[in-house]
């Protein structure tokens, strides 16, 4: 039996079982010399036979991020962006930026009609997309940190478009709906005129595939400034978009310094602002730490309620303060500061829950010093890339640009469109992340990599906006305060809480007790399908442990 089945028998038996802990552990993939995590296995097998090659894991990972944009429609992307966590063998580390940015258009009440309410435009549309950066995203990390020819990076993709690649049932299913069949260049390559395909078709993207060749042979000059530029910018203008040539020109990914902290004697390196989820990692680590709450066990009421009065206490910070750090003041320091987090954690009542109603965000003075996904590679010499990119929404805006075979984001709906309301993820946020030119959208993706003793112990990230943070969280718990083995730890049952709405969600595998005492205490509790899709690696005595998600089509291989 593979790998994948057992992940999946698992969760099935967890399922049909709650709250019984496995006598079995499910296995990871193990591998000496290199490992791939991803979504897709055309994806994963394009990473691993970079790494065969010679090239290191920021190479591999460059290649995964391209042949995604080919297999994994509905997050894998040219149209998108995202973030890249780098760890290279010398112990340097570095946090690539090519989040999607505001046009200079745009405007703070561009979503907003008449009336003051909010319309659909964030979500579909060619008003929906922030300027795309994930080209410009791989090739610096191409560039600064790979060591492969440019072109051979990309290659792997071209193939996929080209010559195409049979669907999986999930693929093939997925792209019936997904509201694709609103524009004509969508319906026309994803849905064949409405000639669906079928699990096993072969689906072949030429136009895609010329896009890709001129990027192999252009690298970013093309998508930015060339004929890719040129056809994007004017199907924007013909579709009253709002991403000019302008835009695309003025595009840049950047260079950030991680995040870093400490739990239980772990270093942890993780995603900055304008990212939420490295210090939402950090804080509620901190606020953890110190309460005695992994005695519970894995699964139990007390574990969740800790868990969840920390996350809800995180998420009301985050969206009163958090935004843009090149726009706005983010109180990094004022969050992670240890005399805060002290304080967050003597507000948790031992048992029962605090209503999100009571709990405010801190106040920090003084200076400061949905469909995503997310890979993890590694290779032998001790290089890590963490990478999560996005379209936003499943298939994002919907939009196919016109002779160019990628879809665009929607990525516009990750600003505040009007504060004190919800977005698509129901996160309700303030004016820290409202609507400006050239500003970055506040993101939950938080590629992270986990430390002991100053060597690599567990490289993870997953999609699932406002999710991400917490999929994250639970994943590093497992290994680090349960033992799990990394694949059990990926597997086990998640939940969710983000402080509005005042509910916690919980998958399938939470016992029927557990979930009558956190309701005794004061939850709402709602039962909710897969959450998120992790992809993670352990470093565990010169082996490498790769785990993809049961939830979804995720592989792991290894060499």
């Amino acid at each position: 039996m593979g790998m994948r089945r057992i992940s999946v028998l698992l969760l099935t038996l967890l399922a049909i079982m709650p709250g019984a802990i496995p006598t079995w552990a499910a296995q990871p993939v193990r591998a000496r010399h290199g490992m791939v995590v991803s979504r897709e296995t055309h994806a994963t097998q394009a990473g691993l036979k970079v790494l065969e090659s010679g090239g290191n894991a920021i190479d591999a990972a460059v290649a995964v991020g391209f042949a995604l944009a080919v297999t994994h429609s509905s997050a894998g992307n040219l149209g998108g962006g995202g973030f890249m966590l780098v760890r290279l063998a010398d112990g340097r580390t570095a946090f690539i930026d090519f989040r999607e940015r505001a046009p200079e258009s745009a405007t703070h009440d561009m979503y907003l009609d008449a009336n003051g309410k909010l319309t659909r435009d964030s979500l579909t549309g060619y008003r929906a997309s922030g300027v795309p950066g994930t080209v410009a995203g791989l090739e610096y990390a191409a560039k600064h940190f790979g060591k492969q020819p440019w072109a051979e990076l990309v290659q792997p993709a071209i193939e996929l478009a080209a010559k195409g690649f049979p669907l999986s049932y999930a693929q093939a299913n997925g792209l019936r709906g997904g509201g694709l069949n609103a524009f004509p260049e969508s319906k026309r390559i994803f849905q064949r005129d409405g000639n669906f395909y079928e699990p096993g078709d072969v689906f072949v993207q030429p136009d895609l595939a010329k896009t890709l060749a001129r990027i192999a042979q252009s690298g970013s000059q093309d998508f930015y400034h060339g004929e890719t530029a040129r056809l994007l910018a004017a199907d924007m203008q013909a579709h009253n978009g709002t991403i000019t040539l302008a835009d695309l020109e003025a595009y840049k990914a950047i260079e950030r310094k991680p995040l870093t902290g400490h739990y239980r004697g772990y270093d942890i390196v993780t995603a900055p602002p304008p990212s939420s989820g490295g210090v939402g990692i950090l804080q509620m680590l901190g606020v953890l730490e110190g309460t005695g709450f992994e005695k519970g066990g894995a699964g139990s009421a007390e574990v969740v309620h800790y868990m969840t009065e920390a996350m809800r206490r995180f998420f009301a910070d985050r969206n009163q303060w958090m935004g843009d750090p090149d726009f706005v003041k983010v109180p990094v320091a004022g969050m992670l500061n240890p005399e805060y987090i002290k304080k967050l954690r003597a507000s948790i009542d031992p048992v029962r829950s605090t209503p999100s109603s009571e709990v405010k965000p801190g106040v920090f003075t003084g200076p400061e010093s949905f469909e995503t996904t997310h890979f993890t590679v590694a290779d032998d010499e001790g290089n890590i890339a963490s990478m999560t990119y996005t379209l936003n929404g499943g298939y994002g805006s919907k939009v196919t640009a016109t002779g160019l075979g990628f879809l665009l984001n929607n990525e516009m709906d990750d600003f505040t469109a009007k504060p004190g309301e919800a977005n698509m993820f129901g996160l309700v946020q303030g004016e820290a992340n409202a609507i400006a030119p050239r500003k970055t959208p506040l993101s939950s993706m938080t590629p992270t990599i986990v430390l002991k003793d100053g060597k690599p112990f567990l490289a993870l990230g997953s999609p699932g906006g406002a999710t991400i943070i917490n999929s994250v969280l639970e994943v590093m718990v497992n290994v680090i305060d349960f033992n799990m083995n990394v694949q059990d730890a990926v597997n086990w049952p998640r939940f969710h809480h983000q402080n509005l709405p005042d509910d916690v969600r919980v998958e399938p595998g939470y016992s029927p007790d557990t979930v009558a005492i956190l309701e005794k205490n004061g939850y709402t509790v709602r039962r909710v399908g897969a959450q998120g899709e992790v992809a993670a690696i352990r470093f565990n005595n010169g082996w490498l442990e790769g785990a993809a998600d049961p939830r979804t089509e995720g592989t792991a291989a290894g060499r």
